[in-house]
């Protein structure tokens, strides 16, 4: 009996997206389907980077297809293909950069840094190009976070390169000042300085820059949410309700300016006594889920208050380095996918289709 492409294409539609629930045929992620007597070949392209799903979706694809009578060999191709999707009107798109993604806070303290680092390099273990831009001008500690002690090298006197550390490109004004100068600026200085840092990089063809925002919702933030061309903005909070309260604040300003929000990640949401095991929410429960609920928001995932998560970043090599398959990394693991899956559902960007209109006196 031959192997027609619609009983192949029939039985493949079996296997499930983990993330989205549908399945890959009906999403059109199923192309070039190649059948040559009981060898069969297809590939599949995902709008997500997902390099530690790739070997059980590749095993289930293979099971599904031999389950067609005829069916001998499956040569399954797995790749990932990000786009890059639309960002606040009227704001102009970097080169080199396709989704920018801020992370942030409503005020400090509630492990942002840490989380932005690590959601970076968890996107970069997952098979993405990822860039990260330290904007907490005040405070900026994704150079220590990242372990980067050098300065940046400019090649033209215009433009700066970015430094690199785990496959993850990075700039911070920590690079530039000593670490125990104080930045003694105003918000346009500050404001200004962050706008050079992340125009004047450059970039290598980031599929999704991370922004480590300054807490709070004042002037900076807010010039920042308006100029930078963002795909959407992750928040971080403790279950505490002076946090919660915070994060609202900024969940409220991303919402005035057209920033999407593309989830909440809850730090600090247990504590597990690493004598004992004994469990305890030192913050309050639940409070990040609840929160997420009540504005109808992705609730990304609870990260537990954990030793090991603050010596890592302390050390410069954060969790998902240090204990790439410990639970915490797949905790960030999943977050920085549950991101990318919620960019990858958004509409793409059209600005490049539209016409450029030029105006000239010789008429």
């Amino acid at each position: 009996m031959a192997v027609t492409e619609q009983g192949l294409l029939a039985a493949i539609a079996s296997v499930l997206d983990p993330h989205t629930g549908k399945d890959f045929v009906s999403t059109r992620a199923v192309r070039n389907v190649q059948i040559a007597g009981g060898d069969v070949a297809f590939d599949v392209e995902l709008g997500y980077p997902a390099k530690s799903l790739v070997p059980e979706l590749r095993r289930q694809f293979v099971a599904a297809a031999k389950g067609v009578a005829g069916v001998e060999n499956v040569s399954v191709n797995i790749a990932t293909k990000v786009i890059a999707h639309a960002v606040q009107r009227g704001v102009q798109l970097l080169p080199q950069v396709k989704n920018i993604i801020a992370v942030a806070s409503g005020k400090g303290g509630v492990g942002k840094s840490t989380t932005a680092a690590n959601l970076a390099l968890a996107l970069a273990a997952e098979g993405a190009s990822v860039g990260v831009l330290d904007a907490d001008i005040y405070g900026p500690s994704q150079p220590m976070m990242l372990g980067i002690n050098r300065r940046p090298e400019s090649e033209d006197g215009k433009t700066m390169e970015p430094l690199e550390n785990y496959g993850v490109q990075v700039m911070s004004i920590g690079f530039l000042v000593d670490p125990d100068e104080a930045m003694i600026w105003r918000g346009p200085m500050a404001t200004q300085a962050l706008e050079q840092l992340l125009r004047q990089t450059n970039w290598k063809d980031l599929d999704y820059l991370i922004i480590d925002m300054p807490p709070g919702t004042g002037d900076i933030q807010l010039t920042l949410s308006q100029r930078v061309p963002m795909t959407g903005a992750v928040i971080v909070t403790t279950p505490q309700d002076i946090a919660l309260l915070d994060a609202k604040k900024g969940i409220k300003m991303f919402e005035k300016v057209g920033v999407p929000i593309l989830g909440i990640v809850e730090n600090m949401a247990v504590h597990v006594c690493s004598n004992c095991g004994h469990v305890e929410h030192i913050f309050g429960a639940d409070g990040g889920k609840k929160m997420a609920q009540e504005y109808g928001m992705d609730y990304l995932g609870a990260l537990p208050l954990n030793m090991q998560i603050r010596l890592q970043a302390d050390s410069g090599k954060p969790t998902v380095v240090a204990d790439p398959d410990g639970e915490v990394a797949q905790i960030y693991k999943k977050v920085a996918r549950d991101v990318a899956v919620t960019i990858a559902q958004k509409a793409k960007d059209f600005s490049s289709k539209f016409p450029t209109i030029s105006i000239s006196k010789n008429t």
